[in-house]
């Protein structure tokens, strides 16, 4: 029986019915284990092995594929970190549920998709980071290391501390992967160059100026034609964003700041004098130690001669000043005989302060070994280290005290505020009522118009959030400064709509007449230019239309003369031909037409440039040279690999 089921089984045509058979298998093992992004991921890079570049991505030997996935776990962490970044960056501006966007979760998926494609390519290039590479890396990180070398124990409690934890292990593969794909786009990076021709032309450019002169022509007039209804609703309906309202809220609010609370009671003695007795090594005078010393200095026989001195030093009669004069190798202090004033603790390198606190005044101590050498200490006399009487330092408890009783009642009267709200988060009054604070409104403003409290960003920020708006809950304590803070709920809100024509009507009368005004300026400029082209002189035609010349011979590519547009304006105009002046128009900021005549253009002079300046340059033009190279790469290589995204996971 089973050799005629082997024999049944066997020959082409079995061969050809298997292979059939096989093909939608390898479809089931492709969509449903290596085809889709796992649920619990957001984004999916597969690419083609080396010898298959032809494959289509339908094909079921892509099976065969690799492929990387990046996890929702993995994009949440890299989210945060851009987000405390941001957060770094706006300080109070930072607002995080403006952050909270789409786009800002595309831009760092779209990092970490393109992360996955260089470390696929490594892969496939067949990149390999060795052990050492590994550890003289990690070895090189200042923050692993004690003393400027590699310390393990530090390695360890640094990781433990990171933001996830991570082992030694776990971050030895986090430097592995990174090695491996950043090693072809730094490679391209760094191969990038300028020739010294391009960088020549470039420092030309950028050190040309042009002889220039602008006539200005006056403000326009102030249109007075009458502006029909036709013409108000066909404006209207061509610019429906210049007539919107914004979006807009009105709020109510407690305010509690401890400023405005009433005194708290003056403390008794009592009081005091218990403070006083807990806190009494506040009030103790620094001591100090008025020293001399002689220093010699780290070489042969050094000690040896501290030690001679301190002997001769202890002798009685002896002049220490005289003997720091001939022998110190301190410069600072030589010449006055040693001597270097009071001194507290925490001025001088632990050695030295160690054994001078360590003396009776009179006292002759040494040598004592620091970093600079080998001291010999004279302690000549000391102060303070005495406490301070309650009488001195009671105007000093008193109004500490009463600070501390004012922000305990300010804590105390916030937290029951806190806790009432709580009980019905949706109503403020009656938790203000209970504790007899004034509900003040505000509004309704819009961002740009917000004003008093409204003004403060964190506030401004909780009145527009979905939260308030939506859920109309009153707001934790927003922070105004120290011991000033305020809670809010938004009672209307308004989104962003358009401005009906029949409230809008004067505004875009308005601004019907200023187009025509500005479409006069911007015809008579043009005529202007007309007369030019046709041969007239920019003097000639100032003189007589009344303008105001204004001549900028020299005009630096760098300077925003007579306004950032005028200067963009004659740079991008044609250089003159000959002895004819090139022409043309810029608006200015005030709205003014001006008409120019570029009259000449002189490069940039090589030699006037110092040699440090063109180097950077030229090192500058290489890192963007690179830069473009590596970015290059990595958009080649996703064209080349599949990338699937499930946006419902961000």
């Amino acid at each position: 029986m089973l050799q005629k089921l082997r024999d049944k089984t066997s020959g082409w045509i079995v061969t050809v019915i298997m292979g059939l058979l096989m093909i939608p298998f390898l479809f089931v093992i492709d969509n449903s284990y290596l085809g889709g992004v796992g649920g619990q991921n957001v984004a999916k890079v597969s690419a083609p092995p080396s010898w298959w570049r032809s494959a289509p991505s339908w094909w079921p030997m892509s099976f065969l594929w690799s492929h990387h996935e990046i996890s929702n776990d993995e994009f949440r962490t890299r989210f945060e970190q851009a987000r405390m970044q941001a957060r770094e960056q706006q300080g109070e501006d930072f607002d995080p549920r403006e952050f909270e966007t789409t786009e800002n979760k595309l831009v760092v998926l779209d990092q970490m998709i393109d992360e996955q494609v260089v470390r696929l390519a490594a892969e496939d290039a067949r990149i390999v980071i060795g052990d050492a590479t590994v550890r003289d890396y990690i070895a090189s990180i200042p923050a692993f290391q004690r003393d400027g070398k590699f310390n393990a124990e530090q390695y360890r409690l640094t990781l433990a501390q990171s933001m996830p934890p991570r082992t030694p292990a776990m971050f030895d593969q986090v430097v592995r992967t990174s090695l491996q794909q950043s090693i072809i786009p730094t490679a391209l990076a760094q191969s990038g160059f300028v020739t010294q021709g391009e960088s020549e032309r470039l420092l030309k450019l950028l050190g040309e100026t042009r002889d220039v002169e602008f006539a200005i022509l006056p403000a326009p007039e102030a249109d007075a034609a009458a502006v029909d209804d036709a013409q108000v609703k066909q404006w209207y309906e061509a610019h429906p964003a210049d007539f919107r309202q914004p979006e807009s809220v009105s709020i109510e609010y407690v305010e509690l700041d401890a400023a405005s609370m009433p005194p708290a009671a003056a403390a008794d003695d009592a009081t005091l004098r218990q403070r006083y007795e807990e806190e009494k090594a506040r009030f103790v005078k620094p001591e100090e130690r008025l020293a001399s010393h002689i220093l010699i200095g780290n070489g042969e026989g050094a000690e040896a001669k501290a030690a001679r001195l301190a002997e001769e030093a202890k002798q009685p009669g002896a002049d220490f000043a005289a003997l720091a004069r001939a022998n110190s190798d301190d410069p600072g202090s030589k010449e006055a005989g040693g001597d270097l004033g009071w001194v507290e603790r925490g001025v001088m390198v632990k050695p030295f302060e160690d054994a001078l606190f360590a003396m009776q005044p009179g006292e002759v101590s040494g040598p004592v070994k620091t970093e600079f050498g080998y001291h010999v200490l004279q302690l000549r006399e000391t102060k303070g280290g005495e406490g301070r009487p309650f009488e001195e330092v009671r105007d000093q408890l008193a109004a500490e005290q009463l600070q501390a009783d004012t922000e305990r009642a300010f804590n105390e009267l916030s937290g029951k505020l806190v806790d009432l709200v709580y009980k019905n988060p949706t109503v403020l009054e009656s938790a203000a009522e209970e504790l007899k604070l004034p509900v003040q409104t505000l509004g309704p403003f819009s961002r740009a118009t917000a004003s008093g409290i409204a003004a403060n960003p964190a506030v401004l920020r909780a009145a527009f959030s979905d939260a308030l708006k939506e859920d109309g809950t009153v707001s934790d304590p927003i922070e105004l400064g120290p011991n000033h803070n305020v809670m809010i709920r938004v009672t209307e809100h308004t989104p962003e709509q358009a401005i009906p024509l029949e409230q809008a009507r004067e505004q875009v009368i308005a601004a019907v007449r200023a187009n025509r005004a500005e479409e006069a300026s911007k015809k008579a400029a043009d005529a202007l230019l007309a007369k030019l082209e046709g041969g007239q002189t920019l003097q000639a035609l100032a003189e007589g239309e009344h303008l105001q010349l204004l001549p900028i011979p020299g005009l630096p590519r760098s300077a925003p003369m007579p306004t950032a547009a005028a200067n963009r304006a004659v740079f991008t105009a044609t250089p003159p031909t000959g002895d004819k002046p090139s022409y043309g128009k810029v608006v200015l900021d005030d709205g003014r037409y001006a008409v120019f005549a570029l009259t000449k253009v002189t490069p940039g002079k090589l030699d006037e440039v110092p040699e440090p300046q063109r180097a950077m340059l030229k090192q500058q033009l290489s890192q963007i040279d690179g830069a473009a190279a590596a970015k290059a790469y990595v958009d080649g290589m996703r064209k080349r690999f599949k990338v699937q995204v499930q946006e419902s996971q961000l």
